[in-house]
């Protein structure tokens, strides 16, 4: 298992750095929508569809997709946009994990559809204007929720005590979610002392651009607010597993499980971290 999380590892890796080597977004965002078509066809399969059916909500999403590129949403998406996802993500979120696995699979399945296409589709809306800004503000803000999962698990495990939410993720607690937001401001005090100011970064990051707009304090408090909303991401796709009675989303990656795995935390937080930087 070991070697096949390494062997995947590393290949995700390689291809990832040469599409962001590439010059202009678009190979970027080509890599991203097909990441996406693929969590598309797991979202369908873990709300009931099978065969053809859950291919066809992948190709959906990327339909989604691929309108919103049309209307040159890409270089220039309307504000209200991100405006709209951080609502929805807060909202929706509040409630998905409140009402938990159960509460999930009460919902009818053309809602639980929809409402995957459409986040899905945000997702990648936002994963493909970020790095029209440049490779240090998309990396900045990847990081940020990448970091946010490590520190949790090293201080969940170091800490223990009690769980976040054992219905939906036995394994998360709440010093996980505290050591993670310690970890992503001590993230954000480095990348922005450091990093953008002392090597030749191509753009502003997520963290410069915050404390410009806000300030030191609220721009650490816009990252507090980042970091929990990763966890919501994570949780919201373990309680659709959970509900499909799932471990994984698939095995498209081996040793990693699928593609949803590897991108639930980011789905709100690349439009979230939009609405609060750029608009």
């Amino acid at each position: 298992m070991l070697k096949q999380r390494v062997i995947t590892a590393l290949a995700l890796l390689a291809l990832l750095a040469a599409v962001l080597a590439a010059p202009g977004p678009w190979p970027f965002a080509l890599f991203s929508a097909a990441a996406i078509a693929a969590a598309g066809w797991e979202w369908g399969r873990l709300n009931g569809l099978s065969g053809a059916a859950a291919v066809g909500l992948g190709a959906v999403v990327v339909a989604l997709c691929g309108a919103a590129a049309l209307a040159g949403w890409v270089q220039a998406p309307p504000i209200a946009v991100w405006w709209l996802a951080l609502a929805g993500w807060v909202i929706g979120g509040a409630l998905a994990v409140r009402g938990g696995p159960a509460g999930w699979g009460r919902l009818p399945r053309t809602v639980r559809l929809a409402t995957g296409a459409l986040l899905l589709a945000l997702g990648w809306l936002a994963l493909a204007h970020a790095r029209t800004f440049g490779l240090n503000f998309l990396l900045s803000i990847a990081c940020l929720v990448w970091m946010a999962d490590i520190a949790a698990y090293f201080g969940g495990r170091a800490i223990g005590g009690a769980k976040l939410a054992p219905s939906i993720s036995p394994g998360k607690s709440w010093a996980g979610v505290w050591s993670g937001m310690v970890g992503v401001l001590l993230l954000g005090a480095v990348w922005w002392g450091l990093i953008d100011r002392h090597v030749g970064v191509d753009s502003a990051s997520l963290y410069g651009r915050l404390a410009d707009r806000f300030g030191l304090a609220p721009g650490a408090l816009a990252l507090l607010f980042l970091a929990a909303m990763s966890v919501v991401g994570d949780l919201v796709e373990s309680l659709v597993k959970r509900s499909a009675g799932a471990k994984d989303s698939s095995a498209l990656l081996p040793g990693h499980g699928g593609v949803l795995d590897r991108i639930d935390a980011l789905l709100p937080v690349f439009p979230l971290a939009l609405a609060l930087a750029l608009s």
